[in-house]
């Protein structure tokens, strides 16, 4: 396999940090509605005296009248920001046609709430596999892109859906999850065509993206409802995910064989790399024509499901965090909206440097064959799920100590950034070649916690200390209990219908540059004769039908 020439900033490193923010914006469609609810909502009677708010659960005076006012005014820091600073379009519209711009806030019960923080992900499950099967058609660039940009097109309008009716609101959130879910396996795809086998654990770090984009929208949105309102919210993201679209249009090819300006040394190092030939190409291009998706192999395969338990446990904890920080941190310890925006928002920018570290941490031991493949996919998992749930279960007995809470929330968060070298790079180990159907067929089915968990919280009540230790619970015994079945029974080996015929032509390509070492060590022969034969100015693109 050819060694990689310094060559400046390769293709790759600019695919990376494009991807990054590619998926920094398409949570940022996911969670802005988490914070912008807390603003949205109307005020009750009795939630301030004075300046004062005191309907959050752990509320605790001090003394009585005016010793508790002046006590809890000198900590202003706990107020909510509800007023606008300045007024949106949207309300200049409603004033203009002489209708309720709903200054007060809207009266939308816990209920209803749910519904609109869940909404995104009723439909989201039906994209995950038609966005791995068109990526392969129409590629990465084309699904990623144009899902991401309408996503964020359609952030413009939310406020008057909003002002409309909930119900449009809820509508509205429902075709955007519907087509935010073509990103996700769509990226997997492009990951099996751009990047080596050793170097995926770092590259799927970038999917960690979205743990940046959490951690900075979060604070972010929190200061621009505090100065401006929280329409401007929606704004923002719209005109953000415009500038991305376009430099991503200008700078990402689906295949390195297309990019006009990727450097030849580094086109031929990917190439020889993941096994594409001349000799090869030709034979997936003939296979791909004749076999289709071995869909009952996928269905029946152990390791498969093994991956999407851990995949499911880890995004129940994950979304029932993310999307119910906001609320926990305003309800239970009365955070305003700035301060619920920044508590919300470190968690995972932890999340991001902790994935990062430990996927230099994977590839090193996988590099100098330290652990084996699964061994190091097995680890991540028991991070990622049963650590985190650890975290969980003593954030769930946290009761008012908001500083044991903020630790907590943020270790459980910060943990699961190792999903990027376990469950997650495990997808593309088991299968390369049908690396976005699984991540669609895996994506599918794990977004149900999405739209499950704020209905359950909604029933379970989110205003009581007793409530949110039920929730906390049930979210730490589903990571446990997902982590301990994957720590069992995962298997990250390159599985036998990732090629729909024998081992002998097209596979052994593919097991060369994956350098699956039980069988260089079985076909020394084969391995030297297939160097041989590799020649790089002959390189094709990596056909994606």
């Amino acid at each position: 396999m050819a060694k990689e020439k310094e060559v400046g900033i390769s293709a790759r490193s600019t695919l990376w940090y494009l991807v990054f923010v590619g998926f920094a914006v398409n949570y940022m469609i996911r969670i802005n509605t988490n914070i912008t609810i807390v603003a949205m909502i109307k005020q009750s009677e009795t939630e301030f005296v004075g300046e004062v708010k005191v309907d959050y659960a752990c509320y605790a005076p001090i003394g009585n009248g005016s010793e508790a006012l002046t006590t809890q005014t000198e900590g202003s820091s706990l107020l909510r920001s509800r007023e606008s600073r300045v007024i949106s379009p949207e309300q200049l519209l409603l004033t203009l046609f002489n209708l309720d711009p709903q200054k007060e806030g809207f009266d939308w019960n816990d209920y209803q709430q749910g519904l609109i923080l869940g909404a995104f992900y009723w439909l989201h499950w039906i994209t995950q596999i038609p966005g791995g099967i068109l990526a392969r058609r129409y590629g990465t660039k084309l699904v990623f892109g144009a899902s991401n940009v309408i996503g964020c097109w359609m952030c413009f309008l939310m406020p008057i859906a909003a002002y409309w009716d909930y119900r449009v609101l809820v509508v509205l959130r429902v075709l955007q999850g519907l087509i935010c879910g073509l990103a996700w396996p769509a990226m997997h795809h492009m990951a099996g065509q751009w990047i080596p086998p050793n170097e995926r654990s770092k590259f799927v770090t970038a999917y960690l993206g979205s743990s940046v984009g959490v951690a900075l929208n979060f604070p972010l949105f929190g200061f621009i409802i505090s100065w401006t309102s929280w329409e401007y919210v929606y704004h923002f993201c719209g005109i953000f995910g415009t500038v991305w679209y376009v430099a991503w249009l200008y700078f990402v090819y689906d295949s390195p064989a297309e990019h006009p300006r990727i450097h030849a040394n580094e086109r031929k190092y990917i190439e020889s790399s993941l096994g594409i030939t001349a000799q090869s190409t030709a034979r997936r291009e003939q296979q791909q024509q004749e076999q289709g998706t071995p869909w009952r192999k996928i269905i029946l395969s152990r390791a498969m499901w093994m991956t999407i338990i851990a995949q499911w446990g880890g995004i129940w904890g994950l979304f029932t965090l993310m999307t119910q920080a906001p609320t926990y941190f305003n309800n239970v310890h009365g955070w305003n909206i700035e301060m619920t925006g920044l508590l919300s928002g470190i968690p995972h920018l932890c999340r991001m440097l902790f994935a990062y570290m430990f996927s230099i941490v994977g590839d090193h031991l996988l590099k100098h064959e330290l652990m084996s493949r699964t061994g190091v996919r097995k680890m991540g998992g028991t991070l990622c799920c049963v650590v985190n749930g650890i975290f969980v279960f003593i954030l769930a007995s946290s009761g008012c100590n908001s500083l044991m809470a903020t630790i907590f929330l943020t270790l459980a968060t910060t943990v699961h950034g190792a999903v990027s070298t376990g469950p997650l790079a495990n997808l593309v180990d088991m299968s390369p070649r049908y690396a976005g159907i699984l991540l669609g067929f895996s994506g599918m089915i794990t977004v149900v916690p999405g739209f499950v968990s704020p209905i359950i919280v909604g029933m379970l009540g989110n205003h009581t200390v007793e409530q949110w230790r039920i929730i906390f619970l049930i979210t730490s015994g589903t990571l446990i209990i997902c982590g301990l079945l994957y720590m069992a029974f995962a298997d990250s080996t390159l599985q036998p219908w990732n090629s729909c015929e024998d081992l002998s032509s097209v596979q052994d390509d593919e097991l060369k540059g994956l350098k699956i070492s039980p069988l260089d060590a079985t076909f020394p022969e084969k391995q030297e004769a297939d160097d041989q034969k590799v020649d790089d100015s002959a390189a094709l693109r990596l056909s994606s039908d």
